[in-house]
């Protein structure tokens, strides 16, 4: 297991100066990074990342919404091994119908995937948690629909906030999950007030023992109140003095 930072958390940053950020993101110690949006970017993005010794074995695309040739291509060039659809909103995990079609093109998605030689996953929000679908959350159910070989990034944070323990989803969906996003905060819908790992409400490390399959942890800030760049370096810092990894020593 290492550890990631999803480059969403530098949203504004990147939007300013991408290779600076990028070159920032190396310094504080990361090793890995999971990219969003990098069709538009995957030129610059990938020049930034061999410039800086980091690699993206994750990224995030709309798959179920965008060319999905395009989006492999991208992730090809980039080196991104495991493409992961970030978002579908609330109206698709409300009853069983929908969910199946959503899991029927994710497992056709994943098809496709495959001839490029990449994994398909699906990263989830507050409301597949919050919705229950045949006694179980949507995310579980969903879950149970999709093939064996795609995978599931749980956004840890986001499970707390649609009213479920994190560490009791991580155990149910068991070797489904290979990623995780590792967040804290208030477990508010109050993206400002998420803080770094450790000093929030989330018992992140307890979370991480959970995922028995996981492969990569990723740090994440939806928003933060502070200095974003201080914020990655001290959820960094808390994992890297409480957790073994492979990867990412700051």
């Amino acid at each position: 297991m290492s550890y990631s930072l999803q480059l969403y958390t530098l949203r504004n940053a990147i939007a300013e100066d991408l290779p600076g950020t990028i070159k920032k993101v190396a310094e504080i110690g990361f090793t890995q990074v999971e990219p969003y949006n990098f069709v538009a970017t995957a030129k610059e993005l990938g020049a930034a990342l061999k410039e800086n010794g980091l690699t993206a074995p994750s990224g995030h695309a709309p798959l179920l919404s965008q060319d999905q040739d395009e989006i492999f291509t991208a992730a090809k060039e980039l080196g991104i091994s495991t493409v992961i659809d970030p978002f579908l909103p609330a109206e698709h995990w409300q009853d069983a119908e929908t969910i199946q079609a959503t899991a029927a093109k994710l497992n056709a998605a994943a098809k496709k995937g495959a001839e490029y030689g990449i994994t398909v996953g699906y990263h989830n929000h507050a409301w597949e948690l919050q919705s229950s679908i045949e006694g179980q959350t949507a995310l579980e159910y969903f879950e149970s629909l999709l093939d064996p070989e795609l995978v599931l990034e749980v956004d840890t944070y986001w499970v707390a906030v649609g009213g479920q323990d994190p560490v009791d989803i991580l155990t149910k969906l068991g070797d489904r999950v290979k990623f995780i996003h590792i967040k804290d905060g208030n477990l508010t819908t109050d993206t400002k007030a998420q803080q770094p790992a450790g000093q929030g409400r989330v018992p992140v490390l307890d979370v991480i023992a959970a995922a028995k399959s996981l492969e990569v942890g990723v740090v994440e800030f939806d928003d933060y109140s502070g200095d974003i760049f201080d914020g990655i370096t001290q959820s960094l810092a808390f994992l890297n003095n409480n957790t073994a990894t492979e990867g990412a020593k700051a």
